[in-house]
Formats: structure tokens, C-alpha cells, sequence
């Protein structure tokens, strides 16, 4: 089917954003975040590499493979700093690790094959008509509801924060300016814990609740 669709539209880049998530869903199943992320981005590669093996001088000069991952495969943020491109892989999550692998297997396919692969890694998008099992939709709804917001762990995990418009122009930039084998990350300076995050949600619901009285 990949190879299919290919042939029928004739990409001149690819932004390969498919994936399974999230942290709490690969620790309960852990199986299709291997299949989609590892399996997935490995047949995406395959596909991708024959069609640009296939393209004119032009076209193959202009074409690329633009890998779209995670800061969560660097494991968590301390109370200070930040991620960069240098920083060391530390996935602490089979989802972390799955995309982990994915960055590895498009890199590879750079060096080993050529194909001109830009790799990005974002830090935890949020904004309109998110899954609604991510942590700012479902802590939104339970607190509306008011039922109890669970908290992974202790909750002390940092993590930063990027609204999904900014992600997106990030990407547009990576790719048509970006340099091929190079790694781009995009983060909102918005760093703070997961427990910090959940209280400061709760507030808002709770000043929106107190405006309609």
C-alpha cells in the first residue's frame, strides 16, 4: 500500500508524523508502539528511498524525508537546563524508546543510503482537538467533571511545553530550510513539572467555574 501511494502521488518530501502514543498507553500495550513506530518508520524509509533512488537529478536533489520524533527520547529535563541535538538518548518508556528507535533507523538510512533525512524532536505539544487521553485535554475534562486527575509516577517529571501551531511552522521551516542530517528541535521554554502543570489546570478550571456563577 505504501509503495502504491508512492507511485500514485509522486511526493516531493516527506513529513513522517505517524506514530503511537502515549507514555501511559506503551507501558499498558506495548506491542503496537514497536509495530508503528519501529516497523512503521523502517517500511516508510524502505518506500521512501526507492522513490527518491527513482527520481530525476532535480528531483532527487530537492527531495527529502523529514522525521518527526520526541524529546522524551532523552529522558526527563532536571530542574535546570535544557535538551539539545548533542544531548544523549535515555528513553525511560517503551513509547520513549520505540521513537528512540525510529530516530536511530532514519539516521542510518541518511548515512548508509543517502537519503536526504532531517530528523526533528519536539518537546509536548498541546492545542485544539488533542487526543483526549494527553494529559492537558484529560486533566481538563476530569477536573470539569470533577472526578479524579491521575498523575503518572510522582509527578515530578519536567517537561516542556509547545503549542502545536509553533510545532508546525517548526516543521515547514525544517523543511524547507533545514539541512540534510542535521537535527532540529523545537521546544516553548515553557518548562515545569507534571504535578505544577496538573494544579495550574485545576486553578483555570476552577476561575472559569467561578466566573458562571
Amino acid at each position: 500500500q505504501v509503495e502504491a501511494i508512492f507511485r500514485r502521488h509522486r511526493p516531493r518530501a516527506v513529513i513522517h508524523l505517524a506514530a503511537e502514543s502515549h507514555v501511559d498507553r506503551s507501558i499498558d500495550w506495548p506491542a503496537p508502539f514497536v509495530h508503528t513506530n519501529v516497523i512503521g518508520t523502517f517500511t516508510l524509509l524502505e518506500q521512501a528511498t526507492r522513490h527518491w533512488q527513482g527520481l530525476a537529478d532535480s528531483g532527487r536533489d530537492a527531495f527529502r524525508f523529514v522525521h518527526v520524533s520526541t524529546d522524551e527520547v532523552f529522558g526527563a529535563l532536571g530542574s535546570e537546563g535544557r535538551f539539545t541535538a548533542s544531548s544523549p538518548y535515555r528513553p525511560n518508556s517503551p513509547y520513549a524508546a520505540s521513537k528512540a528507535a525510529s530516530d536511530h533507523f532514519a539516521r542510518a538510512w541518511q548515512h548508509t543510503y543517502g537519503l536526504p533525512v532531517i530528523v526533528t524532536n519536539c518537546s509536548n505539544n498541546y492545542g485544539p482537538y488533542q487526543y483526549p487521553e494527553k494529559l492537558l485535554p484529560l486533566v481538563v475534562r476530569k477536573a470539569l467533571a470533577g472526578e479524579e486527575v491521575p498523575v503518572f509516577g510522582s509527578g515530578l517529571q519536567v517537561r516542556d511545553w509547545l503549542h502545536v501551531t509553533d510545532h508546525v511552522h517548526g516543521l515547514v521551516a525544517a523543511l524547507e530550510r533545514g539541512a540534510v542530517g542535521e537535527t532540529y528541535l523545537f521546544g516553548g521554554d515553557a518548562e515545569r513539572t507534571n504535578l505544577d502543570l496538573v494544579g495550574l489546570l485545576c486553578d483555570l478550571v476552577d476561575e472559569q467555574a467561578d466566573d458562571r456563577l
